[in-house]
């Protein structure tokens, strides 16, 4: 099964599911996130967030795909580019700190360890970039997919929450940790996020 992550750019925008690609819960403030609804132009507004983030920071985010079917993606961003997290009781993300806003994998390919990839990638992509820690806002009562991630599935992939909540803990995950588990990082990724190689084909003599 061959699996990547691939930088999302408006090429790749379409592979995500449409009611993603037409939600601005993170990319607009509440007002101007109904305004865009209201109004019809939420996926343009998407649109739009990306390309900026895109001209001005870099990827913001990562498609996944097995066997060259989209079957994931996550978002990511410094909190400037993040209108809504201001909105939430345990804001500011830190300074110091990238924001995990979504992330979704299709229900068949759940439960085969493509969330902890997911994570280990932009891990990797933001030590690059010479970021100290991921954040997120976690949705403590979580019962359906949503736009806030399930706070336990982040707990379960590495993240510690720093300012708890009933409902909208923050949680942070340290990126050096990631460097104690590197080479198992490589590999796994050499593996998983790699086309995986086919065997060669034996010739006769």
């Amino acid at each position: 099964m061959g699996r990547r992550l691939v930088p999302l750019t408006l090429d790749n925008l379409p592979d995500l599911p449409k009611r993603c690609r037409t939600c601005v819960f993170w990319e607009l403030d509440p007002v101007s996130g109904q305004a865009a609804v209201k109004a019809g132009t939420p996926e343009l507004e998407k649109e739009a967030w990306i390309s900026a983030v895109l001209l001005e920071w870099g990827s913001c985010g990562r498609v996944v795909y097995v066997d060259d079917v989209p079957v994931g993606f996550v978002l990511y961003a410094p909190p400037a580019y993040v209108p809504r997290s201001t909105a939430f009781p345990t804001s500011p993300v830190s300074p110091d700190a990238v924001q995990l806003m979504t992330a979704w994998i299709m229900p068949g390919y759940q439960g085969q360890g493509l969330g902890r990839v997911i994570v280990q990638t932009v891990a990797k992509d933001l030590l690059r970039r010479g970021f100290k820690a991921i954040e997120a806002f976690g949705d403590a009562r979580w019962e359906k997919p949503a736009c806030v991630l399930p706070a336990d599935h982040l707990l379960a992939v590495g993240f510690k929450t720093v300012r708890p909540h009933p409902a909208y803990p923050r949680l942070r995950l340290e990126l050096r940790t990631t460097l104690s588990w590197k080479e198992d990082v490589e590999l796994a990724l050499d593996r998983l996020l790699g086309a995986v190689q086919k065997e060669p084909v034996l010739r006769p003599l």
